[in-house]
């Protein structure tokens, strides 16, 4: 498979030492014991990084399991054929015993995005693909369950591919050049780059969620929303979880968003990309949208169930990123520094993890969908990187500007 650059050996060692040493963490910076079991994702175009990852993992005491796939090129289409070929009853079967008995094995988890044709699936019905998704929900959240309980570390990691520079407007140097800046792999101990990041995101998260912040109201030329919080809400950040990951967010009560906001960037999904993305919110759901660019399969994942309700509400300081270019991948679209940091909401599932259980003993039997967290086999990140002030009402009546210009202000 052609690549016009790769990086040095060196390089690839300190990016693997980073994801597997940083990201198989809790955000407190509890790290997983020798022995845990680790399933290793990485396409055969990221075979690079995949040796080193196996290495790093090995020298961490851990025990790998490395999944590597093929990648589509040229005619070999994988995903693409799968969807012509597939019968409806191959497209609602879900390998259910298998994924169960994965899940139940491993203690973290390592993805690697590393895309070789991005609209491999651009020519495929959208709820052909969203059918295939509902029929892995059981999986999903099995694997939930077992993130909810503390119990699976997971991480994600992109390896730069000339597709996907192509798709950015740069050449691949270019492109790992922004994944080298944002990753501070240019630093001789990134890992402890990212621990001081970790430590800044997690004080601004601890800082939100002493407010006990009932409501914001986020404002800007493109936007006029309002989204419920409340004081049983912890506000998170991204911690190894993502690499690189500059977020704070939480998860809004679902029922409590009204309003209108624009998305400035361009969503990917199913190998299409959604432009000029507008949502309107009425008690929590989208009653109107509308789009300049794939439309329709914008409305498919709307009709998704819970894919027309939030379940992420989401702040970048602009001081910490350095990613200063559209990616064309949303692990790094989503933490976008530049000028004006990035907002951005998340269309279908919430994390439980943002439920403050400290308001409620019982939380372990309460119900989710009455508490606001919404339940989707969907996660939808839409971005905006200009311009918007957040303001919160606190519990007290009080109200504060928690993010201004880009950046926080508490």
């Amino acid at each position: 498979m052609h690549q016009s650059y790769t990086p040095s050996d060196s390089l690839l060692e300190k990016y693997a030492t980073l994801v597997v040493q940083f990201g198989l963490r809790s955000a407190e910076g509890k790290k997983l014991p020798k022995g845990s079991v680790i399933l290793v994702n990485v396409p055969e175009v990221a075979k690079p990084l995949a040796f080193h990852l196996h290495n790093a993992v090995l020298k961490q005491g851990y025990n790998a399991i490395l999944n590597f796939t093929p990648s589509n090129e040229g005619k070999y289409q994988f995903n693409k054929s799968y969807y012509e070929l597939a019968k409806k009853e191959q497209l609602l079967h879900s390998n259910t015993t298998y994924t169960k008995g994965l899940i139940d094995q491993i203690d973290g988890s390592i993805h690697i995005i590393a895309e070789t044709d991005p609209h491999a699936l651009a020519d495929i019905q959208a709820k052909k693909i969203l059918a295939k998704s509902l029929a892995g929900k059981k999986g999903i959240q099995h694997r939930k369950q077992k993130i909810d309980a503390g119990k699976l570390m997971w991480t994600i990691a992109l390896y730069g591919t000339d597709a996907m520079a192509q798709e950015a407007g740069m050449s691949l140097k270019q492109y790992w050049n922004q994944i080298i800046k944002a990753c501070y792999l240019q630093s001789s101990d990134p890992v402890k780059e990212w621990e001081r990041i970790n430590r800044t995101v997690q004080k601004t998260a601890q800082k939100l969620t002493k407010l006990e912040i009932e409501s914001v109201h986020m404002t800007g030329a493109d936007c006029d929303i309002t989204l419920g919080i409340g004081s049983d809400r912890k506000w998170l950040a991204g911690g190894g979880n993502n690499i690189p990951s500059f977020e704070v967010f939480t998860s809004p009560r679902w029922q409590e968003v009204n309003g209108w906001i624009k998305l400035n960037q361009p969503h990917y999904r199913y190998g299409k990309k959604i432009e000029g993305i507008e949502l309107w919110f009425k008690d929590g759901v989208v009653y109107k949208s509308s789009a300049t660019k794939h439309h329709d399969l914008l409305k498919a994942m709307l009709n998704t169930p819970g894919g027309n309700k939030l379940g992420e509400f989401s702040l970048t300081d602009a001081r910490l990123s350095k990613i200063t270019k559209f990616m064309a991948e949303i692990l790094y679209d989503e933490n976008t520094g530049g000028k004006y940091g990035n907002t951005h909401v998340a269309l279908g599932s919430a994390f439980r993890d943002c439920y403050n259980e400290k308001t409620n003993p019982d939380w372990k039997k309460s119900d989710w969908d009455r508490l606001g967290f919404n339940s989707s086999v969907v996660h939808s990140d839409v971005i905006s990187t200009t311009d918007r002030t957040v303001t919160a009402t606190l519990a007290t009546g009080k109200t504060k500007v928690i993010y201004e210009k880009g950046q926080f202000t508490i």
